[in-house]
């Protein structure tokens, strides 16, 4: 059985999965060694309800289907979909492949089910774990039921920090990453995953209206939108390589037919892309740094 990379999504970053789903495949030394699968929040009717609510860290909030990041529950999904067997990564859709994923799902797993990066003092928990990249070991996770998981979630049986962020997991199945597996914005020679994690800097956003819930700082509990409290815009990315190396991905797949251009059009016409996407994908043509480096192909 072969390993799956998941990318898990919702509509409003689509396009970024796509990238990130041509990332893992380009930078494969053996494309057919592993598979890539989109995992989408339109596909689960009860991500899409509303009128739901939840506990996050104890503040009850209003389930929002169009929040940019609603697809994140689709994280504890995979042992299900893999029917409990066999391994797999689940990515963010702004976690794009610079290495070859196959050193991954060869390395030790020390009888593990889940590796993940550490990020001490994220969120101010001096233990959280980054579950935006996870490997599954999924026959060691018979206890993620998916649905049953969604039911005590949605009845506020369980926090939804507390499923984030493994709280609720045995700490001695869980091992810990390298951060070049999850890399957090930085984007060097030793980078296997880069992870554009900071939602106001995302490459393919620059300059369209902020449109997510502000989940940080002293307004965490109130969950109001943040479009509402501030006229506000997604800003450049500090480093300039990482857009360039998302352009130059996006123009790669467009090239060789793993990325439609009407996907493009669609998601520019939605205010989910930036309006210039197009031009910038000419510009950073070819501009693949540190990709070719870190994964040659083989001859």
């Amino acid at each position: 059985m072969k390993p799956v990379v998941f990318i898990h999504t919702n509509h409003k970053q689509r396009l970024g999965a796509l990238v990130s789903a041509h990332s893992f495949r380009r930078n494969a030394r053996d494309p057919g060694a592993f598979d890539v699968r989109l995992l989408e929040a339109k596909d689960f009717p009860e991500l899409q309800m509303r009128g739901r609510s939840f506990l996050r860290a104890g503040h009850v909030r209003a389930w929002d289907p169009d929040d940019l990041q609603s697809f994140t529950p689709l994280r504890f999904a995979v042992p299900d979909v893999m029917n409990h067997e066999g391994l797999a990564l689940v990515v963010d859709p702004d976690v794009f492949a610079v290495g070859d994923m196959a050193e991954l799902f060869a390395r030790d797993r020390q009888g593990k089910a889940i590796w993940c990066r550490p990020r001490p003092g994220h969120n101010d928990s001096a233990e959280y774990l980054a579950t935006s990249v996870m490997l599954l070991d999924c026959g060691r996770l018979p206890h993620w039921r998916f649905d049953e998981d969604l039911e005590a979630l949605w009845s506020h049986q369980l926090d939804y920090v507390d499923w984030i962020e493994l709280r609720r997991e045995d700490r001695a199945t869980i091992g810990l990453l390298e951060p070049e597996w999850n890399d957090f914005d930085r984007l060097t020679p030793q980078t296997r995953l880069l992870h554009t994690t900071k939602r106001r800097t995302q490459p393919w956003k620059t300059g369209l209206p902020i449109d997510y819930t502000l989940r940080e700082g002293g307004l965490a509990g109130l969950a109001i939108p943040i479009r509402r409290l501030f006229t506000s815009r997604y800003r450049a990315h500090p480093d300039r390589n990482q857009e360039a190396y998302f352009f130059a991905l996006l123009a790669e797949g467009l090239d060789c037919g793993s990325i439609d251009r009407a996907d493009v059009e669609r998601e520019v016409a939605s205010g989910h892309v930036r309006p210039d996407s197009l031009a910038l994908i000419d510009r950073h043509r070819g501009r693949l740094w540190p990709a070719e480096l870190a994964a040659p192909k083989a001859a």
